[in-house]
């Protein structure tokens, strides 16, 4: 049985149908990466999964239960990553993860923090204001915000946005950890390279709805994706 799954679900915003009877199931240890033209729905869909949008139509299950019935032990077993990195500017990595993580209840949360600080390449700049740090490495802290409490699922939406290569190996390592530990993964990405190097299933979401994709290799994802948006 899927850990996640959206059975059917539409959204519509503004009078317009985003989502179309999309439909996807997330497993422990696998990770689908999500593709498609700008206004395809990839990031409504991502929204919906973490609760922060209602769907119009259709149901999301978290272990095989309505996630309406289970919102709030649903969402204490959720990371996200969004657009907004949910990070307070004016304190540094380390006491974002602490406060955080001390809203779960993280146990040993000092070592969990300095664990993550260094798997995201943060170490030296651990106890800088987040207002004060780069793109990339607000991206990173935002990373490991999502991770500080060891969640039974992930939502990323664009994780690779400002990595540089050294950075993006990293988040991948991090998140290949992440679905050795029986984690459920979904990311939504525009760097081909970086979502097929970390998925174990690929899809794309076309005119609203999830459709698996057939490639095989990066090359052959390569060419389904330059069709998109035509």
């Amino acid at each position: 049985m899927a850990l996640l799954a959206a059975e059917s679900v539409s959204k519509e915003l503004d009078g317009r149908l985003v989502l179309r009877d999309a439909s996807v199931e997330l497993h422990p240890g696998r990770c689908l990466a999500l593709f498609g033209a700008n206004g395809s729905g990839k990031s409504t869909l991502l929204r919906i999964l973490a609760t922060l949008w209602r769907p119009t139509r259709g149901e999301v299950t978290w272990d095989g239960k309505p996630v309406s019935r289970v919102r709030a032990t649903y969402r204490r077993q959720l990371g996200y990553v969004g657009h907004e990195s949910l990070l307070y500017g004016d304190r540094s990595a380390r006491e974002n993860l602490l406060f955080f993580g001390g809203l779960y209840g993280v146990p040993d949360l000092e070592r969990r923090a300095d664990v993550l600080l260094d798997e995201v390449g943060l170490t030296r700049f651990a106890d800088i204001p987040v207002r004060a740090y780069s793109r990339g490495m607000t991206q990173r802290a935002t990373l490991a915000r999502a991770l500080v409490h060891s969640p039974r699922l992930l939502l990323l939406d664009e994780p690779f946005t400002g990595l540089d290569a050294a950075m993006r190996a990293a988040a991948l390592k991090r998140l290949r950890m992440s679905c050795d530990e029986g984690v459920a993964v979904c990311l939504v990405t525009h760097d081909l390279e970086s979502g097929y190097e970390a998925a174990t299933d690929v899809a794309f979401v076309r005119r609203g709805r999830v459709e698996p994709s057939a490639a095989t290799s990066l090359e052959e994802l390569r060419s389904e994706y330059s069709g998109e948006g035509r």
